[in-house]
This record gives C-alpha cells, structure tokens and sequence, in this order.
C-alpha cells in the first residue's frame, strides 16, 4: 500500500497547572476570558452587601456586635454603624441600591452620606418619598 498515507488525527491540547503545581495536559483550546464589565459598582451598592453580610454574621453568631466587627475590619465603631444604618431602609429601597448601574466615569451618583437621613426615618413611606426626591 505504498500509495496511501498513513491515517491522521490532529487536536490542540494545552497545559494547565493545578493549585498544587501540577501540569496536565487537556485537549482543546484555552476558553476566552470572559469580557469585564466597564465600569465600577458604586460605593453604596458595596456598603448595602457589606450591611447585609455583617448583619448575617451576627444573626449566625460568628461575631457578636458592632464593636467585634469593628475591630476585625480595623475601622471605628460609628463607621460600622453607619454602614449598619443602611438596613433600616426600607426593603425596596435597598434592593434598588443593590441593584444600582456601574459608574464608568465622574463620581457615584448617590452616597452612603445622602442616604443617612433617610434611613432615620421611621416611616418607610417617608423614606420612598425622600428616596424618590433623591434619585430624581
């Protein structure tokens, strides 16, 4: 059978290292990075989360009140306070600043120092009226 090539099978294969330093070979090409999102989460967006999340680890009992999580992130008690009032919004209100768009230029258009006198008040009625002078 001199006249026939032998038979070919071509594929790509690339090489990954493991967390514990080990390269393995895997077939097929490297999967392409997913494209980032422009622009940054605003500021109160990400003190929102965290108001969230340090209310969770108290609910939990892995810390025991303000002051431990004050201590933990290096930062005074009024601030952790500060960051805590945010939970006395109302629940709709938090949940449009969590879901606030990215900020690509110039500063966010709404800070944790607007939002503190909303969030002093009792009347969640009140504070959708002052929230929506805000964001108007």
């Amino acid at each position: 059978m001199s006249g026939m090539s032998e038979p070919r099978i071509e594929f790509k294969v690339r090489f990954e290292t493991s967390r514990r330093g080990r390269k393995r070979a895997v077939v097929g090409e490297k999967p392409a990075d997913p494209a980032p999102t422009p622009g940054n989460l605003p500021r109160v967006t990400r003190l929102m989360a965290l108001a969230l999340r340090f209310d969770g680890l108290i609910r939990d009992g892995e810390v025991a009140d303000y002051a431990e999580i004050a201590r933990l992130g290096q930062v005074t008690r009024t601030r952790v306070t500060q960051i805590m009032n945010l939970l006395h919004l109302a629940p709709d209100i938090q949940e449009a600043i969590l879901t606030l768009p990215r900020v690509e230029r110039s500063r966010d258009p709404i800070t944790e120092r607007d939002l503190r006198p909303i969030a002093a008040i009792v009347d969640w009625r009140k504070q959708r009226r002052a929230w929506n002078k805000l964001i108007a």
